[in-house]
């Protein structure tokens, strides 16, 4: 691998960024494995994706790799155990690295063979002040850190110090990638511009299979595939999760897996997909006719649901806070379901009712957004730190105490996601049952607002209709 000197000083800033971190925090050591190579079956391994953690600090994608950031005095040095040079190894798995090459390539002040790693960890803990790893990502890493501790306590005669407090690491790590720099942004754009261009190619299959007849029926899988070669002609490394391709009734399972299931002229279909580029993450959601041409009840149901998401993004801002997209949805979807009859106001009330009872979930079960970024559910705290905790009524009813939501900020990417999902039930509307509609875009907050990272695919049902019709 090549990391050019511009890169190379990305990683760098953010290594010295979490030395700082540890410095204010009294000095200490931080380590930070990548992901393993998992077996698939017998002889396959399940295609390999890096720890995204790892990656944010050193821009490294190979398996096997351990970073060591020590932070005491005025220093701050990172080492690198990574997998030795094997010539044989290389021929059937692909070129390393390798140590000698490392400090060169990763901006790292050291490296070493990844066998040497419980050689070396022990003297690297010794006299360090604290340790810090991430909890709960990795099985057995506190078991791992503890053995090694172990023998720095063996060593007390010696005259080696144990650290006396363990940290998360993961504490630290998650509030600087909530934050997007400007190489993170480049990346997120040029990834919603592919997952754009996929989902516009899925959407005009969709039309052109319908109209020439396709032998055996327009499958899920032939959209899903449509999405796949999209993402790998215009370079995305794969999938940012597994699409979801879904037809008709199909698009009321939230999380539902592209199947064959075939789609008909007259239905819906829900595709839910984005690629990965470069270790990030893109999200997108349409929802459009399978021939092109909404009915009048798919239409009416589309329309408030793209209304809702018009709210949402209007309170997308600074000084906004992460809640307040999703209860201006919200809303908007509630006084649909009220003028449609998905929900009769005579037995309902008003939207301020329903949103006490929360009689809407029965159609609007999930939240509007969530935080992206190198994972489509990415990490960082929703509620705002050192905020105090206060009495609110969850969704039941009974009083929790909760910390006030994000405040929004310049660089925070979140999803912007509202739906409507009617399955068949008593006193429902006929003309709305098995309709399943989500609209989903991922928006950078900006200075003045926020950005749109994935309106290359259109939105408005109009839009929609005219682009398969071409």
């Amino acid at each position: 691998m090549s990391t050019s000197p511009n890169t190379m000083a990305v990683y760098a800033k953010r290594r010295a960024a979490i030395g700082r971190a540890l410095k204010a925090a009294g000095g200490g050591i931080a380590l930070l494995p990548t992901a393993p190579e998992v077996p698939r079956n017998r002889d396959s391994d399940f295609p390999y994706r890096h720890d995204s953690y790892f990656y944010y600090l050193t821009g490294f994608s190979e398996p096997g790799g351990w970073l060591v950031i020590e932070a005491s005095g005025k220093t701050v040095k990172s080492t690198l155990f990574c997998r030795p040079k094997d010539l044989e190894r290389e021929i059937w798995d692909g070129i390393r690295l390798g140590p000698k090459a490392a400090p060169a390539q990763l901006g790292v002040d050291e490296a070493f063979s990844v066998d040497a790693l419980n050689q070396k960890m022990p003297e690297l803990l010794a006299n360090q002040n604290a340790v810090w790893f991430p909890f709960a990502t990795h099985p057995g890493l506190g078991s791992q850190v503890d053995g090694w501790l172990d023998q720095v306590r063996a060593r007390v005669r010696q005259g080696a110090e144990c650290p006396t407090s363990q940290h998360d690491l993961c504490k630290l790590l998650d509030e600087m990638r909530l934050f997007k720099d400007s190489q993170e942004v480049s990346i997120l754009r040029r990834a919603g511009k592919i997952s754009a261009a996929a989902h516009v190619r899925a959407m005009q299959a969709s039309a052109a299979m319908l109209r020439a007849g396709v032998k055996g029926g327009l499958r899920e899988y032939h959209l899903d595939a449509e999405l796949l070669h999209e993402f790998r002609r215009q370079g995305s490394e794969f999938p940012a999760y597994t699409s979801i391709v879904a037809a008709g009734a199909n698009a009321c399972v939230l999380h539902y897996r592209a199947g064959d299931t075939e789609l008909k002229a007259g239905q819906l279909c829900l595709i839910d997909a984005g690629c990965e580029l470069q270790g990030y993450a893109s999200d997108i959601t349409r929802t459009f006719p399978a021939d092109g041409t909404f009915s009048p009840a798919q239409r009416r149901l589309y329309d408030i649901v793209h209304a809702a998401q018009e709210a949402a993004i209007a309170v997308t801002r600074p000084g906004k806070r992460f809640n307040d997209p999703h209860e201006a949805a919200t809303r908007v979807l509630i006084e649909g379901m009220l003028e449609t009859g998905l929900l009769p106001k005579a037995k309902h009330g008003k939207v301020d009712d329903v949103l006490a009872s929360g009689a809407y979930r029965q159609f609007y079960m999930h939240r509007t957004g969530h935080w992206m970024g190198m994972d489509v559910h990415d990490c960082g705290d929703y509620s705002e730190p050192g905020s105090k905790a206060r009495e609110e009524k969850d969704a039941t009813g009974q009083s929790v105490m909760r910390k006030p939501s994000r405040i929004l900020r310049p660089g925070m990417v979140t999803t912007i996601e509202p739906g409507i999902y009617v399955r068949p039930a008593k006193n429902v509307p006929k003309e709305f049952w098995n309709i399943g509609i989500r609209i989903e875009d991922d928006a950078l907050i900006t200075a003045k607002g926020c950005e749109l990272l994935t309106r290359e695919v259109p939105v408005a049902a109009d839009e929609i209709e005219a682009l398969m019709r071409g």
